[in-house]
Protein backbone atom coordinates (compact mmCIF):
# COMPACT_ATOMS: atom_id res chain seq x y z
CA UNK A 1 0.00 0.00 0.00
CA UNK A 2 1.29 3.19 -0.92
CA UNK A 3 1.46 6.63 1.61
CA UNK A 4 -1.24 8.01 -1.29
CA UNK A 5 -3.63 4.89 -0.81
CA UNK A 6 -3.08 4.68 2.97
CA UNK A 7 -4.09 8.59 3.43
CA UNK A 8 -6.91 7.84 1.09
CA UNK A 9 -8.31 4.94 3.02
CA UNK A 10 -8.37 7.14 6.61
CA UNK A 11 -10.17 10.20 4.77
CA UNK A 12 -12.76 8.19 3.28
CA UNK A 13 -13.21 6.05 6.82
CA UNK A 14 -13.56 9.37 8.03
CA UNK A 15 -15.87 10.57 6.06
CA UNK A 16 -18.13 7.38 5.98
CA UNK A 17 -18.55 7.69 9.69
CA UNK A 18 -19.28 11.26 8.87
CA UNK A 19 -22.06 10.08 6.99
CA UNK A 20 -23.55 7.69 10.01
CA UNK A 21 -23.54 10.44 12.60
CA UNK A 22 -27.13 12.15 13.32
CA UNK A 23 -25.09 15.30 13.69
CA UNK A 24 -23.50 15.20 9.75
CA UNK A 25 -27.27 13.88 8.58
CA UNK A 26 -28.93 16.50 9.61
CA UNK A 27 -26.31 18.96 8.02
CA UNK A 28 -27.64 19.25 4.66
CA UNK A 29 -24.70 21.42 3.57
CA UNK A 30 -22.23 18.76 4.74
CA UNK A 31 -23.69 15.79 3.14
CA UNK A 32 -23.57 17.45 -0.26
CA UNK A 33 -20.21 17.89 0.59
CA UNK A 34 -20.04 13.95 0.71
CA UNK A 35 -22.19 12.60 -1.90
CA UNK A 36 -20.81 12.94 -5.20
CA UNK A 37 -23.35 14.68 -7.53
CA UNK A 38 -24.29 11.33 -9.54
CA UNK A 39 -24.32 9.43 -6.28
CA UNK A 40 -26.89 6.46 -6.38
CA UNK A 41 -28.04 4.38 -3.31
CA UNK A 42 -29.72 1.27 -3.08
CA UNK A 43 -31.30 0.53 0.23
CA UNK A 44 -31.40 -2.52 2.86
CA UNK A 45 -35.17 -2.71 1.24
CA UNK A 46 -33.58 -2.69 -2.31
CA UNK A 47 -35.30 0.98 -3.15
CA UNK A 48 -33.12 2.87 -5.14
CA UNK A 49 -32.49 6.43 -3.95
CA UNK A 50 -31.24 9.25 -5.60
CA UNK A 51 -29.00 11.94 -4.16
CA UNK A 52 -31.99 14.09 -3.62
CA UNK A 53 -33.71 11.61 -1.97
CA UNK A 54 -31.36 10.86 0.21
CA UNK A 55 -30.41 14.64 1.10
CA UNK A 56 -34.29 14.87 2.17
CA UNK A 57 -34.41 11.52 4.26
CA UNK A 58 -31.29 12.55 6.33
CA UNK A 59 -32.29 15.88 7.31
CA UNK A 60 -35.86 14.35 8.63
CA UNK A 61 -34.25 11.81 10.03
CA UNK A 62 -34.84 10.45 13.58
CA UNK A 63 -31.97 9.06 15.08
CA UNK A 64 -30.37 10.33 17.76
CA UNK A 65 -26.82 7.75 17.88
CA UNK A 66 -24.15 6.48 15.12
CA UNK A 67 -25.03 3.00 14.87
CA UNK A 68 -22.05 0.78 16.06
CA UNK A 69 -19.84 -0.55 12.61
CA UNK A 70 -16.80 -3.20 11.96
CA UNK A 71 -15.28 -5.51 9.68
CA UNK A 72 -13.96 -2.62 7.91
CA UNK A 73 -12.35 -3.36 4.37
CA UNK A 74 -11.00 -0.75 2.20
CA UNK A 75 -9.93 -1.85 -1.21
CA UNK A 76 -8.44 0.57 -4.14
CA UNK A 77 -10.34 0.03 -7.19
CA UNK A 78 -8.87 2.22 -9.24
CA UNK A 79 -6.52 5.27 -8.86
CA UNK A 80 -9.30 7.32 -6.61
CA UNK A 81 -11.34 4.80 -6.77
CA UNK A 82 -12.10 3.14 -3.20
CA UNK A 83 -14.57 0.55 -2.56
CA UNK A 84 -15.55 0.52 1.71
CA UNK A 85 -17.39 -2.48 2.94
CA UNK A 86 -18.26 -2.85 6.81
CA UNK A 87 -20.80 -4.10 8.80
CA UNK A 88 -23.55 -2.76 10.77
CA UNK A 89 -25.11 -3.72 14.30
CA UNK A 90 -28.11 -1.77 15.60
CA UNK A 91 -30.24 -4.17 18.24
CA UNK A 92 -30.66 -7.61 16.61
CA UNK A 93 -30.50 -6.28 13.20
CA UNK A 94 -27.88 -6.72 11.43
CA UNK A 95 -26.23 -5.13 7.81
CA UNK A 96 -23.81 -5.09 5.54
CA UNK A 97 -22.81 -2.06 3.51
CA UNK A 98 -20.44 -1.10 0.57
CA UNK A 99 -19.62 2.15 -0.56
CA UNK A 100 -17.72 3.36 -3.69
CA UNK A 101 -15.67 6.60 -2.92
CA UNK A 102 -13.81 8.81 -5.68
CA UNK A 103 -10.58 10.58 -3.97
CA UNK A 104 -9.55 12.31 -7.12
CA UNK A 105 -10.46 15.70 -6.12
CA UNK A 106 -8.75 15.85 -2.92
CA UNK A 107 -12.17 15.83 -0.94
CA UNK A 108 -13.63 11.85 -0.57
CA UNK A 109 -17.25 12.00 -2.19
CA UNK A 110 -19.08 9.18 -2.21
CA UNK A 111 -20.46 8.14 -5.77
CA UNK A 112 -22.65 4.81 -4.86
CA UNK A 113 -23.96 3.13 -1.18
CA UNK A 114 -26.00 -0.27 -0.71
CA UNK A 115 -27.00 -1.75 2.24
CA UNK A 116 -27.80 -5.48 2.48
CA UNK A 117 -29.32 -7.02 5.60
CA UNK A 118 -27.98 -9.46 6.74
CA UNK A 119 -29.85 -13.16 8.21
Amino acid sequence: MTNREAEDDVQVRAAEIALLSPETRRDSARVRELLHEDFTEIGRSGRRWTRDEILDLLVNEDRSAAPQTDEWVFTELAAGVVLVTYRIVEGAEESRHSSIWETTSGVPRMRFHQGTRSD
